[in-house]
Order: C-alpha cells, then structure tokens, then sequence
C-alpha cells in the first residue's frame, strides 16, 4: 500500500474514532474528553497502519512503543481531570458560539484534533509502509523514545505527588525535574515524538519529519507551553514565586538554573 493511501486510511479511522468520542461529549455534555484522549488518536492511527501496511519488525515496535505512550498519557489525563467537569477554553468556546456548539464542537474540536493527529503522525504512516530490517537508527530511536517517557511520566508523577500535597497549596512546583525545566511533560512529548521521526529516517521516509516537528509546534506554540505559561502567569492563578520561578528557569529544553541578580 502507499503512503498516501494508507495515510488516509488513517485519517478515517481517526476521524470515526474522534466521531464516537464527540458523541460521548454530548452525552456527558463535557467537550474535554477530546483531550484525554489524544494519546488514542495516535494508538488507533499506529495500529490500522501496521494492519494495512507492509508489515516489519520496524512497524510492530512503533504500534507497541505507541500504544504504552498513547495509554499512559490518556489514563493519567483522565484520573488527573476526573470529576472536574468542562475545561474552561470548551466552556468559554460554547458560550462564545452563535451556532449550534453540538455540531461546531464535532468539527472545530473533534474532526480538527483528528486531522492534526493524522499530520503529526506521518512517520507512523512512512514506517508501516516501507520494509527493511532494524539497525543501529532504531536502536538510537528507542532510547530517545524511553528518555522521551521518562522526562513526560515522571513530570506527571511528581507534579500529581506535588498537588496532593495540602501544604504545598498555592507555591510553585520547582522540584525533581520541573527545578530544570518549567515544563518536563511537554519537553518529555517532544522527544517522544523525536523518537517516531527517527524510526521514519531508519526507513528511508525522511520527509515524515514534518510530523514531529509540527507535534513540536503545537506544544511550544499552541496548546502546551505557550498556553499554560499564560494561565499560570495570569493574576488569578499565579502562585507565591512564580515570577522567580520563571526568572530561574529554562522554559522548555532541561538545563541548569539561571541565579536572579537581587
């Protein structure tokens, strides 16, 4: 199958699973079950490729490496919002709608979330179509992969462990790895992601990076950093020491921190 083909394979499967996930949302009236599980966007996307594809060793290690990416980030985003209700970007957005929000939410939220998750994953789509043994790359790709998962698990981990902590109600989270970067998830997706392009350039699809780099994009500039800098920045949520916290502290790539000059 080529590329093309198999990638709109899975820019339907994804869609149809988006599509079931919205009906879910009208159901229980909450549009944020679209963000808990993101991480399935790709899980679906990995597996339908590896089935219609040509399979390899290469494929069914990056549907596996996928899927324990893809479930853990959308088990812990749904046990951490649980019982929170509708974020409030969705809220604000239905408020904001002149039209009917069921039917704006199904392609402005859904379908859209789909269509990125379809582009971001082009290198899952170039590994499952293209044959060849495993080599030396692979072996770098599943160390980035891991280095990826450690930095966006521990991250989740610590920060839960942080927030569960009464005392530490309304200070700054400035311990284990968010101490060397403000934001060790999204870095930790980054990487992630990395891992999946490289795998495409074990496999001679160097034109797949596109994928990761738009994932990069969205994260830094879209919907991860850029975003919570401005909620957490904001006067309504910004915690003691934050402002330091920021002054201190690389944004987004892990590095040692900054001393703030009295």
């Amino acid at each position: 199958m080529s590329f093309w083909l198999a990638w709109l394979t899975a820019l339907g499967t994804t869609v149809a699973f988006a599509t079931l996930v919205w009906i879910a949302s009208v159901v229980r009236h909450d549009v944020s079950l679209v963000d808990r599980v993101w991480g399935m966007f790709f899980v679906v996307q990995a597996w339908t490729v590896h089935l219609v594809g040509q399979p390899s060793d290469r494929s069914l290690l990056v549907a596996v490496l996928v899927t324990l990416w893809g479930v853990r980030l959308s088990a812990y985003l749904t046990w951490r919002n649980w019982g929170e209700g509708e974020d409030p970007r969705y809220v604000d957005m239905r408020e904001r709608s002149s039209g009917n929000f069921t039917i704006v939410s199904l392609v402005r939220v859904f379908w859209l979330q789909a269509v990125l998750a379809t582009l971001v994953g082009m290198p899952l789509v170039a590994v499952a179509t293209r044959s060849g043994e495993l080599g030396w790359l692979d072996l770098v790709a599943v160390v980035v992969w891991a280095v990826g998962v450690f930095f966006e698990a521990v991250g989740d981990w610590q920060l839960a462990r942080f927030l569960a902590d009464e005392s530490n109600r309304g200070t700054v989270m400035d311990r284990g790895l968010w101490r060397y970067t403000r934001h060790p998830n999204y870095f930790g997706d980054s990487v992630v992601w990395l891992s999946f392009g490289l795998f495409a350039v074990a496999a001679g699809a160097w034109w797949a990076l596109p994928g990761p780099i738009l994932m990069w994009l969205l994260i830094v500039k879209v919907s991860g950093v850029a975003m919570t800098d401005d909620r957490m920045g904001s006067s309504g949520s910004k915690r003691e020491g934050y402002d330091e916290y920021v002054a201190r502290t690389n944004a987004f790539f892990p590095g040692p921190r900054s001393e703030v000059s009295a």
